[in-house]
């Protein structure tokens, strides 16, 4: 057995810290299916893994337009008094102000609304609460100060649910109140006139999974119908709902899924001259994607039959990692203003310049979290935290820009696995430049894993916590950096109460098993026929097992491996492939087992499918077959031989896994430290959770078919 290296080892390859979650194989089931549908067998494993095993239910997730929906007034309780609120105030001229966010759907929900209404003939305002010094939501300034601009109505956007305090406030000074919001619901809703959340209807609904600009969209277009003023409003205002709920990472479902697939299809030929020159400044080019003819006679029945259209479209990865971050930047770092005017201009001069702006703060935005996201780094590996026995990461560090620690949180997420509490030290009066006085609180950004409720977590330290909120997946937090150790400590109590140390790795949920030799433009295009994909219907993911990386090299400013995995068998194939910030772990071994999702690449008016690695982990070089419950199995690790074995060891079975030496790791279920020597009288403990021993292990299972 190789002895604990002090330095890492030239042959010792530092792989991704990972857990894989592969569905389990349908392969009869599949191939009817695909049979009955006219699809690969690997997409059809994939639709039985989203749970559609029917013809009927394909023909309405692959043909959305052919679902009958109810009517949003039957589904939204208090639809009709809003828009008997909004009617009343522009027919009578009062002033109406939207109170807005300052993420990308709070301001593509703003921009929606101040379109619609202007285009309706109402008298409309707007303002958003500064991100630096008040936080999330409508608060009193904001309602005293619409007040005594003689504001009438209020309507929020993705934001009031929670606001009982300046709701309250609006209706004692007489300012009628209407809340469109998608937030989880307090104990006790704000006293307002009318207010939209999808929460507040049923569970099976198709509008439950709205962000706040699909409510604000449902709004806009009820009260254009009732007014019966809906002539070329439509497909502008489902621009900008495309826009913003695929940059707020709304479930891909129900009625999104069908407005988005539209949505998608107009961007590209879009009628707005802020979305005109984003797309051109951010340098995206729409794909000619085929709508292919996957669907056979059995599906079609009664649908007409259509030959395939070829129609230029935008994917939603075009909005979530082009368009919506440099939206997302300027709520982050400047003044939301840029944003609203962007989108809401007619002015193509304008709207070039807001979207080159929007441009520059991006690369700022980007600059800031490298720089945020190495410090971290840095801090972690010289803090010697032990993750195993914490089960959560909490980092704060002065000087940081909180407008986007969320994000360099969620790149902590990836690289360990736990949860991640992250924050930067402020002065109360926010915004001061060193010299400034000391610190007093922290200000925070947390993000979790499937297993940890983010919210529950700030909930169990809330005696801490000046102000929190958010869901499952992520909050954000204030408090007195007094309060910090503490806060650690009790985080750590909570992610021990619901997290095991096998939850401590990200996940890689895989899809199916594919040769590379199947991978081409035919099935590529075929997964067009599956989108939009994303929350909650995720592009597919394919894995490989033992490809050989014949070619690897380090691209780009963020330290991207760009590579060419070769597979032998009865066809050879090559396939070029791209791992984005995948640096620290160049060069990768060469013989691994590969998961990714299919992307398409052009070059010199060329096509062709590269691979978007995921998750990579070292082979089994054992059998095919499974071995004898206590038999002994020979694999390949780090370029050295070792053999491995289950064996009896009193009331437990022990994994012994043996060197060319003749040294033995022998390793109890379940525990994290080993013994390792020639024999048990002489051999010491070791800590098996440290990256060599832990991939050894994981191989020697995978090799013993465990």
């Amino acid at each position: 057995m190789q002895e604990l290296p002090t330095s890492v080892p030239p042959h010792f390859h530092r792989l991704p810290n990972q857990r894989w979650q592969i569905y389990s194989p349908q392969p009869q089931q599949a191939e009817q299916f695909a049979t009955e549908i006219g699809l690969s067998p690997l997409l059809a494993q994939v639709l039985i893994n989203r749970g559609i095993d029917s013809l009927k239910e394909v023909q309405g997730f692959i043909e959305p337009e052919s679902l009958v929906l109810p009517a949003p007034m039957d589904e939204f309780p208090d639809l009709a008094a809003s828009v008997k609120l909004l009617r009343e105030a522009i027919s009578g001229g009062q002033k109406i102000a939207i109170c807005g966010d300052y993420d990308a759907d709070g301001m593509t929900s703003t921009a929606l609304l101040l379109r619609a209404l202007r285009l309706l003939g109402a008298n409309v305002d707007y303002a958003i609460p500064s991100r630096m010094r008040e936080g999330y939501g409508i608060n009193d300034r904001i309602v005293e100060e619409f007040h005594s601009e003689g504001v009438a109505l209020i309507l929020t956007v993705d934001n009031g649910i929670a606001a009982y305090g300046p709701v309250a406030r609006a209706r004692e000074l007489g300012v009628k109140v209407i809340i469109t919001d998608h937030h989880d619901l307090p104990p006790k809703l704000p006293p307002a006139d009318a207010i939209l959340n999808p929460k507040l209807i049923a569970e099976p609904s198709p509008y439950r999974g709205l962000a706040g600009v699909g409510v604000a969209y449902v709004l806009a277009i009820t009260l254009a119908i009732d007014m019966q003023k809906v002539g070329g409003l439509v497909n502008p205002l489902l621009e900008l709902f495309t826009l913003g709920t695929i940059a707020d990472l709304a479930p891909l479902t129900g009625v999104n899924r069908r407005w988005v697939k539209r949505g998608l299809r107009l961007l590209p030929h879009s009628q707005l001259a802020g979305i005109q020159a984003l797309i051109q400044v951010a340098g995206v080019q729409p794909g000619s994607a085929e709508n292919p003819s996957i669907l056979n006679s059995k599906l079609k029945g009664g649908h007409g039959g259509t030959a395939p259209t070829t129609q230029n479209s935008l994917k939603p990865e075009d909005i979530g990692f082009r368009l919506g971050p440099r939206i997302n930047a300027v709520g982050r770092l400047a003044d939301p203003q840029i944003v609203i005017e962007l989108l809401t201009t007619d002015d193509r001069e304008l709207a070039l310049k807001n979207a080159m702006q929007c441009e520059q703060i991006n690369q700022r935005r980007q600059e800031l979290c490298q720089e945020i996201e190495q410090e971290a780094i840095a801090w972690c590996e010289n803090s010697a935290i032990d993750l195993q026995q914490e089960r959560v990461l909490v980092v704060v560090q002065p000087g940081w820009h909180h407008g986007v620690i969320g994000i360099v949180a969620s790149r902590l997420v990836e690289r360990y696995g736990v949860p991640v509490f992250i924050g930067t030290f402020e002065d109360e009066a926010v915004g001061a430049v060193p010299p400034c006085p000391p610190a007093k609180i922290v200000r925070g950004s947390a993000r979790g894993i499937p297993e940890f409720n983010v919210f529950d977590g700030l909930n169990f330290c809330a005696d801490l916590l000046t102000k929190f909120g958010g869901h499952k997946a992520a909050g954000g937090f204030s408090m007195p950096a007094q309060n910090l150790d503490q806060f650690r400590n009790q985080l750590s109590i909570f992610a021990n109460q619901c997290l095991q140390p096998e939850h401590l790795k990200p996940l890689v949920s895989v899809d199916v098993q594919a040769n590379l030799a199947e991978i081409n433009l035919d099935l590529y295009r075929q997964i067009d026929a599956l989108e939009p994909c994303g929350i909650e219907n995720k592009a597919p993911v394919f894995w490989t097992p033992n490809v050989c990386i014949t070619e690897q090299k380090i691209v780009g400013k963020g330290g991207h491996v760009k590579l060419t995995a070769t597979q032998d068998g009865n066809v050879s194939a090559s396939v070029k492939a791209i791992a984005w910030r995948w640096g620290e772990y160049f060069p990768l071994p060469r013989r691994v087992d590969i998961a990714y999702r299919l992307r398409e690449n052009s070059f010199n008016g060329k096509t062709s499918v590269e691979l978007e690695l995921l998750g990579v982990r070292l082979p089994a070089n054992a059998a095919t077959s499974r071995p004898p419950r206590f038999g002994k199995v020979e694999f390949d690790y780090c370029d050295r031989t070792y053999s491995c074995s289950l064996s009896p060891a009193g009331s437990i079975e022990e994994l012994r896994i043996r060197n060319s030496q003749g040294q033995v790791l022998a390793v109890a279920p379940g525990q994290n430290i080993g013994l390792l020597g020639n024999s048990r009288k002489d051999a010491r403990e070791v800590d098996v959770s440290l990256p060599f021993f832990e991939n050894l292990i994981q191989t020697a299972k995978h090799a013993l078919g465990i």
